[in-house]
């Protein structure tokens, strides 16, 4: 990616002194500044026409948007502008279930609807609240990378990921994880936008029962449901043939929706 001073993907606020955690300043980076005045590093794929749309890409916890580039990389050759920066998919569905108008549309691919019922069972729960009162920044482990996929070379290319958050997610995090899924919940019967979902059913980190309720309690006219047998969490780093169907899914799926959307600019 280029980053020099002429590159149009960087983001406005140049003379900004602050530094990121491994400290390299913000100015030398595209990054943004949130309303909480947080500064966000960021990638833009950009395609070499005018874009049709901009895609938002809402990546994983503890991962990064550097995951994503394949897939970034496909959607460019539909000249749209990805942009990616950090979220999950719970937060994609309170975000554009309160905010309709500002998608056209989401791609939702193992989000978190409902918790695994292994995690989140009632004395882990209970105690979660307890440990948040007391040790909220206590580490409950490193996301198990062999849950993540069955795809083997993809599991060790995560394992030896320099970028990859190994610290372990903190109790207090796993707080708003659960609060967060009792919104969505909540939220399901405003969500109105387009969205495709794709689920593993052998999802051990999220409910693929979530999938279904996803699909049974939202409002939106234009849904659409696949589920892949066997397959695990992350569909876009699986075994060959699921990662080959995950990516034409959406280009057709994304095709279809910005046919029409002519050559101005973005929404």
């Amino acid at each position: 990616m280029e980053t020099g001073p002429e590159d149009p993907s960087r983001m406005p606020e140049e003379s900004s002194p602050r530094r990121t955690p491994q400290s390299i300043p913000y100015q030398d980076l595209p990054h943004l500044v949130n309303a909480d005045g947080q500064y966000l590093f960021c990638r833009y794929w950009k395609p070499t026409g005018t874009p049709k749309a901009l895609i938002f890409v809402s990546h994983g916890a503890g991962e990064h948007c550097g995951r994503y580039e394949e897939l970034a990389r496909m959607l460019m050759g539909l000249d749209l502008l990805v942009f990616a920066h950090d979220h999950g998919g719970a937060i994609a569905i309170l975000t554009a279930a309160e905010r309709p108008g500002h998608f056209a549309g989401m791609v939702l691919i193992s989000p978190l609807v409902l918790a695994n019922p292994e995690s989140a069972t009632t004395f882990k729960v209970l105690a979660a609240k307890v440990l948040n009162l007391v040790l909220p920044n206590l580490s409950l482990g490193p996301i198990d990378s062999s849950v993540l996929s069955r795809n083997k070379t993809e599991v060790d290319i995560y394992n030896s990921d320099p970028l990859i958050c190994r610290a372990g997610l903190k109790v207090c995090f796993g707080i708003q994880l659960l609060n967060a899924v009792s919104r969505v919940e909540r939220a399901l019967p405003k969500l109105t936008v387009p969205f495709l979902l794709l689920q593993g059913s052998a999802d051990r980190l999220c409910d693929s029962k979530g999938a279904y309720l996803l699909m049974e309690l939202a409002k939106s006219q234009d849904k659409t449901l696949k589920i892949y047998e066997g397959a695990y969490h992350v569909l876009h780093k699986e075994l060959p043939e699921v990662t080959n169907s995950v990516f034409h899914e959406i280009n057709m799926w994304v095709s279809q929706r910005t046919a029409t959307a002519g050559t101005a600019s973005p929404p």
